[in-house]
């Protein structure tokens, strides 16, 4: 394979830009795309990640389905709902998210240890796979723990074994083959320091995991037992996702040719200011029993103190800069759209947990904003990254509308659970078992429903978007 003239990563910002200010006065923040023998683990990772969508949109269909009135007595029971929403949580959280921080690894390190790298990608894409077929083949009891859902079945369960095990391989290799951060300190450089920041934060989360399976009591099974095991790492891998996020958002509006008033050395702190909540996690797991009330407090404090202050600057910054811009290029619109929905959905789900009270439907409304935020802008990345492996760049009015049709979409969903949740509908039911009393309750319930249904549209349209885009390449010269 040749290498390739200068496609839209590599683009002056001035070219894509009219009327803006001179891009001298703000950073240039850009990751390192390469073309070398990295680029088709790189491919490997975003084909499992694509394929964890697709199962994940799979799933969620039959997800919203389930919860919505008059809909939900046409499938068979209760039971199936909780089996859906496992996959679908798994599938479209960890995997997806897991895939592209492989990706963002696989291009971003020095080229070495190639070798653990394709043997992480295909042991987590093993585990992957044991886990989609668990449902059809062995089921099991579905198991609502916070953070990784499970079938207590030994094909799911194996299947999660692999995908750690997979998962630890990933993050051993970036370790290995994280670059330094160089004697100058500039946007590129920062966002480096933000993706190795997140693989510390993987680091982090895999030993709490292992540290919770040796110290849990054997006396808990259950629900019980999984929610203490996946309480310490799931809270510490929030901080990789915060962390890949906000390297995405500074990366997409660099790429549009946003003037990011944040100096470099600012942003470095703000990455890092990011990353320091993630160590309060041993320190948890050293004071307090892995059972106690204060092992979990102490958790939940160092996640809502220790992204947020990095997040709201880093915001305001893309945003402050998009707003100056018009964009003369359409091969950026997307790349802007996912931009944008990001930070609408990330803003609304953490203005929806200032409100959260009780165990009711607010709950998954505040993670949906979240999550959803991470996973458009992981989208956006993933559009900006396909020239450099080979692909075609996202274009079209379809690539424009689709991070808005998930993002709005996705906010009806989560604006229906608000309101549901302020009559007290109970998260984690579905069907009979929700307990619509009123029309109001019925009507919250049935938007989120239609706002669900326009986000699966949103998915499959990414999908689309990214099978054409990758069937056919762009020529390769130097």
């Amino acid at each position: 394979m040749s290498s390739r003239t200068a496609p839209l990563h590599d683009r002056p910002a001035a070219t894509a830009v009219a009327g803006s200010a001179s891009a001298g006065s703000s950073a240039d923040y850009k990751l390192s795309l390469p073309n070398d023998d990295r680029l088709p683990l790189s491919r490997g990772w975003l084909w499992l990640g694509l394929a964890a969508l697709i199962g994940s949109g799979l799933f969620s269909i039959l997800l919203v389905a389930s919860r919505t009135p008059y809909v939900n007595q046409l499938l068979p029971t209760t039971n199936f709902f909780h089996i859906a929403l496992v996959l679908h949580v798994d599938l479209s959280v960890l995997v997806w998210f897991v895939s592209m921080a492989g990706l963002l690894w696989s291009l971003h390190g020095r080229a070495c240890a190639t070798g653990l790298g394709w043997l992480a990608l295909w042991v987590t894409a093993a585990g992957t796979l044991a886990m989609a077929l668990a449902p059809f083949l062995n089921p099991g009891e579905p198991i609502m723990a916070n953070y990784i859902p499970v079938l207590e079945s030994p094909l799911f369960l194996t299947g999660l074994v692999l995908f750690g095990i997979g998962a630890t391989l990933l993050v051993l290799r970036s370790l290995l083959a994280a670059p330094g951060m160089g004697r100058q300190l500039d946007g590129r450089a920062a966002l480096g320091f933000g993706v190795n920041a997140a693989g510390v934060a993987t680091a982090v989360a895999l030993l709490c995991f292992a540290w919770s399976w040796v110290v849990l009591p054997t006396s808990l099974h259950g629900k019980a037992y999984y929610e203490i095991l996946f309480w310490g790492g799931g809270h510490a891998l929030q901080f990789t996702w915060t962390l890949l996020m906000l390297v995405a958002w500074l990366w997409l509006a660099s790429a549009c040719g946003a003037r990011i008033l944040l100096s470099p050395r600012v942003t470095v702190l703000l990455l890092l200011l990011a990353l320091a909540g993630v160590f309060v996690t041993p320190v948890a797991y050293l004071a307090h029993d892995v059972a106690s009330v204060e092992h979990r407090n102490l958790l939940t404090w160092a996640m809502r103190l220790g992204g947020g202050p990095a997040i709201v600057p880093v915001a305001l910054a893309a945003v402050l800069g998009m707003l100056q811009l018009r964009l003369a290029d359409p091969a950026l619109r997307p790349l802007r759209a996912a931009l944008l929905s990001s930070i609408l959905l990330f803003a609304a789900g953490g203005l929806i947990g200032v409100f959260i009270h009780g165990s009711n439907v607010r709950i998954p409304a505040h993670y949906h904003g979240s999550i959803v935020g991470v996973t458009l802008a992981l989208m956006g990345a993933v559009y900006r990254i396909l020239p450099a492996l080979g692909y075609q760049a996202p274009q079209g009015r379809l690539a424009v509308w689709q991070p808005w049709t998930y993002g709005l979409g996705q906010l009806m969903h989560i604006i229906g659970l608000v309101w549901s949740g302020g009559y007290g509908v109970q998260r984690k039911v579905a069907g009979t078992d929700q307990v619509l009393r009123s029309t109001a309750e019925i009507a919250g319930m049935g938007l989120m429903g239609l706002g669900g249904l326009i986000a699966i549209i949103g998915g499959l349209m990414f999908v689309v978007v990214m099978l054409r885009a990758m069937r056919r390449p762009q020529a390769l010269t130097h």
